[in-house]
């Protein structure tokens, strides 16, 4: 069985007296260890997939497995002791906590996990040694979005889910973001899922999901990762 396995997983949400299936059969695996690349246009259903991996959303039908776990067959309790302690979430817009600084915001993170990395060595080691003590207003938004990463990386979590996590920043700033990313992977060892429509970024990746119109188009294994530094866009 594989690290992480989608089998066959439907979603519906209602819409009037309609309902729209947001994940038809959707299928897929990945590897602990790997960065995977989840590709699609909005509304092709990558960050309903996203959301279901991550335990906010529930599967209608199918499974979701992560280290031998059926996660899709926990209850609200095992749920919410999932994403407390094997998830990690770092979001477009970043979600800081506006009137706590850096260090309190991964230190917050921290409070809840079993064994958390130190917060104000996390925060150095993504560049941010200068401004444990800056509220979210002092930083610019890559350096908010380096708080999110801290903070999730501080969980020292099974899974850490991107959901467009370049889709606020400039170029520059997005290509550090990515730089980080890769490097809890290759040398955290953290399995990363990434999901974005930027088909650029693709060959950063370990595995590239490609999700078209609620269905899961392809899942292709790239042996040969590229450094996030030699691609350009």
């Amino acid at each position: 069985m594989a690290y992480i396995e989608f089998d066959h997983v439907v979603k519906e949400y209602p819409s009037g007296s309609s309902v729209i299936r947001a994940l038809d059969e959707a299928s897929f695996t990945a590897e602990q260890g790997e960065l995977s690349v989840i590709l699609g246009q909005s509304g092709a259903g990558k960050t309903t997939a996203l959301n279901i991996l991550g335990g906010m959303d529930n599967c209608d039908e199918g499974n979701v497995w992560l280290d031998g776990r059926n996660v899709s067959r926990f209850s609200a309790r095992e749920l919410t002791t999932y994403r407390r302690y094997d998830v990690g979430f770092v979001f477009q817009f970043y979600n800081l906590v506006q009137n706590l600084t850096a260090l309190e915001n991964v230190e917050l993170a921290s409070e809840i996990c079993r064994d958390p990395l130190n917060p104000a060595e996390t925060l150095r080691s993504v560049g941010l040694g200068e401004r444990l003590n800056n509220f979210p207003a002092q930083l610019s938004g890559g350096e908010q979005q380096r708080v999110s990463i801290a903070r999730a990386l501080a969980k020292r979590p099974k899974l850490l889910l991107c959901d467009e996590p370049t889709g606020a920043l400039d170029y520059n700033t997005g290509k550090q973001i990515l730089s980080l990313l890769q490097s809890a992977c290759r040398e955290g060892g953290m399995t990363v899922i990434v999901v974005t429509h930027n088909t650029a970024i693709t060959p950063m990746a370990d595995r590239v999901i490609t999700i078209r119109n609620s269905k899961v188009a392809s899942n292709i294994y790239n042996p040969h990762p590229a450094d996030i530094a030699t691609i350009e866009w």
